[in-house]
């Protein structure tokens, strides 16, 4: 399925070439019925004898209804191009062909109306005004066909020259980021809100959890209709009606999107380029009382150039503009720019930045995704989609990293931490970040809680308590006077042990183990508290701490009120004694 818009000046025939190419009437309004003039989007669709679809989005060509125009033409993919014969190139002949540009449609048919009311000289020169007109543009090399719908004439020729064009133009691509810009809304009965426009970015299903925005409504699609036929599903490049349960009609209106929820940057403000009308007689600045039209809806907005002061007609800048509402955009998104003063077309190109964050003296934006990155240094690879609309792989965990930023982290950590001495760094004060930055230090070593450089010694293996713990392995003397920051820290690099509120030497822990395995060789049945603290010289307020850790270690088991070998029972070296 194709998305074609039509354009062209008022009175050219639009709507009566769509009504003839597929028996539908795009006029729905009885107003525009009654006047002859297109007020409002109409849509119509046919099947080509190819077997492709194609769907009209008709747009009214009067200059005062140029806002409707553009609502029609923000999701196309092609263009129906109309003149009539008998008035040639009018005003908005050339202000839908620059619109039409400015949005990035690139494909097109011209048909060259109300052939059968003009001689065949009038319609050659009627013919060759067009194809001057069209010279330079996406349309230079379209086809003109002649046609005069009432009678038929051309009808054939026009249906062969869109199954050309559908065959040509790119299809819909399915990112899996459906997006829809309303143009329609209104209430069915007997089944609530529905709303319509044209499917980008992925696929809908009934029954999925989706978001309106800007109202930030969550919905429900209650069902789905393309071309009046229900469906379960509808892919990327279709008109479609989704029933939405979980808000009423009043409250959505057209320029409203549909979008599934936590894919989408919500920008208020985006850097963008802006191509100048080389048939605007005045520069652009940041003067005037500008209007945006992105999508199908418009908004006023405020306007900063950027690096200058002013954009010249028939040139290019780049522009910051403020947006009085958050819309889910992207980079490469199509926008025409409107000056209301004026009644005038500005300009218009692609967004390139949706979240700035350098001032705009110093912005420089364009779509790169290391220009994302530099300038922020670290982004998770979830906002760094939402942002540039494409899926990057991650450098260190989920973060994807600027290498200059990165080489900046790892000097600053290996600084914090050679500057915290021969203790080392507490990891608590590390972040998220820069653990990962330190998981690819091969020269810096984890020890307990603390992180050193691998090669730094070891400052607390002769501290001075450490000395006095030793001093006398199974009857260390206390340790009132000594700060208790100082135990815990010689505690977390293993060098003391407090069991059951007395400080040991860690070496008295292993020795105690290497002794009371040497008596299970000669007593496998089992030793007793007594003969423990026999063997270790101590009394029972020692030595029960002792067995407690090596019962809870697995060195020992209990077993009623004697000790066995456990599973971690160390192998007997014969030379061991008490005293070491």
């Amino acid at each position: 399925m194709h998305v074609v818009a039509t354009a062209g000046h008022v009175d050219h025939g639009k709507s009566t070439l769509v009504h003839a190419l597929t028996g539908i009437d795009p006029d729905r309004w009885s107003e525009e019925k009654e006047r002859g003039l297109t007020i409002d989007l109409g849509f119509a669709w046919t099947t080509l004898p190819s077997g492709r679809g194609v769907a009209f989005v008709d747009v009214p060509g009067h200059v005062r209804f140029i806002r409707n125009m553009l609502a029609g033409v923000g999701a196309v993919d092609a263009c129906l191009f109309v003149v009539s014969a008998t008035e040639g190139w009018k005003p908005q002949s050339e202000e839908h062909l620059r619109i039409l540009e400015l949005l990035g449609v690139g494909h097109g048919v011209i048909a060259l109306t109300k052939i059968g009311l003009v001689d065949v000289e009038l319609a050659e020169l009627a013919e060759l005004e067009v194809l001057e007109r069209t010279a330079g543009t996406f349309l230079q090399d379209a086809p003109v066909v002649g046609v005069d719908a009432p009678s038929g004439q051309g009808l054939d020729d026009i249906v062969a020259a869109l199954d050309d064009l559908t065959a040509a133009a790119p299809t819909a691509v399915d990112l899996d980021r459906p997006r829809l810009w309303i143009d329609r809304v209104f209430a069915a009965v007997g089944s609530g809100t529905v709303v319509t426009g044209t499917l980008t970015g992925g696929s809908v299903d009934t029954g999925d959890e989706l978001r309106v925005l800007p109202l930030d409504r969550a919905v429900r699609v209650r069902a789905i209709q393309s071309h009046q036929q229900a469906t379960g599903r509808i892919g990327p490049g279709h008109r479609t009606a989704l029933n939405l349960a979980g808000v009423a009609h009043p409250e959505l209106t057209r320029g409203d999107v549909v979008v599934r929820d936590g894919q989408w940057h919500r920008a208020d403000t985006v850097d963008a380029e802006l191509c100048v009308l080389a048939s605007l007689e005045h520069q652009v600045t940041r003067r005037g009382a500008y209007t945006i039209h992105i999508g199908s809806g418009e908004w006023p907005v405020s306007v900063q150039v950027l690096g200058r002061s002013a954009i010249a007609p028939g040139s290019r800048g780049s522009i910051r503009v403020r947006l009085p509402r958050a819309l889910p955009l992207v980079p490469g998104d199509r926008y025409v720019l409107r000056e209301t003063g004026r009644v005038e077309t500005v300009g218009g190109g692609e967004i390139l930045d949706v979240d700035p964050v350098l001032p705009g003296a110093a912005a420089a934006p364009d779509r790169s995704i290391e220009r994302v990155v530099r300038e922020r240094g670290w982004v998770h690879v979830d906002e760094l989609e939402r942002l540039t609309g494409q899926r990057t792989g991650p450098v260190l965990g989920p973060w994807v990293v600027d290498p200059a930023a990165l080489v900046r982290a790892t000097e600053a950590l290996r600084h914090a931490i050679e500057g915290a001495g021969d203790l080392g760094l507490a990891l608590s004060a590390l972040d998220d970040r820069q653990r990962l930055v330190l998981d690819s230090l091969d020269e810096m070593e984890v020890i307990g809680d603390r992180v050193r450089r691998a090669a730094a010694p070891d400052p607390l293996v002769d501290h001075p308590v450490v000395k006095r713990l030793a001093g006398d392995l199974f009857a260390p003397p206390p340790l009132d006077d000594v700060p208790t920051d100082v135990l815990h820290a010689l505690a977390r690099r293993g060098h003391v042990v407090q069991l059951d509120g007395i400080w040991f030497a860690r070496l008295a822990v292993d020795r105690a183990g290497e002794i009371v395995a040497g008596l299970l060789a000669d007593r496998p049945g089992g030793v007793t508290v007594a003969e423990v603290r026999m063997a270790l010289g101590t009394t029972r307020k020692y030595v029960l701490p002792l067995l407690n850790r090596l019962d809870a270690t697995g060195v020992t088991r209990r077993r009623d009120e004697m000790r066995i070998g456990g599973p971690r029972l160390p192998a007997i070296d014969r030379r061991v004694t008490p005293e070491g």
